[in-house]
């Protein structure tokens, strides 16, 4: 009996970890929200409708940002848990990335 409460507790302990590593590179239940980790945009290309703001949540370990690269938006530099917001008014396309990792790049598309 004691062998199998062992068992059964770490298939708990697996699971748990388990659901915090799908959770920790799942993006936020915001549908509107765009997650940073690991050196990446999730969604990488977001379409939204004219009139919605669109919020960038930093889950990385590492500093980042997010600039438009016609610059009509920058936000500061957004440690971990950090937030930036911007509402898109005007229908277009808005190409975006990290100043401080140019190799991540984002799209916002506004209908």
């Amino acid at each position: 009996m004691l062998k199998r409460s062992k068992l059964n507790l770490a298939l708990i302990l697996m699971l748990a970890i388990a659901a915090v590593a799908v959770t920790a590179r799942t993006p936020g239940t915001n549908p509107n929200e765009i997650v940073i980790a690991n050196f990446s945009f999730e969604p990488a290309t977001l379409t939204v409708k004219a009139g919605t703001t669109v919020t960038w949540v930093n889950r990385d370990d590492e500093p980042h940002t997010a600039t438009a690269n016609d610059k009509r938006f920058n936000s500061k530099t957004l440690d971990t848990g950090d937030r930036f917001s911007q509402k898109f008014d005007a229908p277009g396309v808005y190409n975006y990335y990290c100043a401080l990792h140019p190799h991540m790049t984002g799209k916002i598309i506004v209908k």
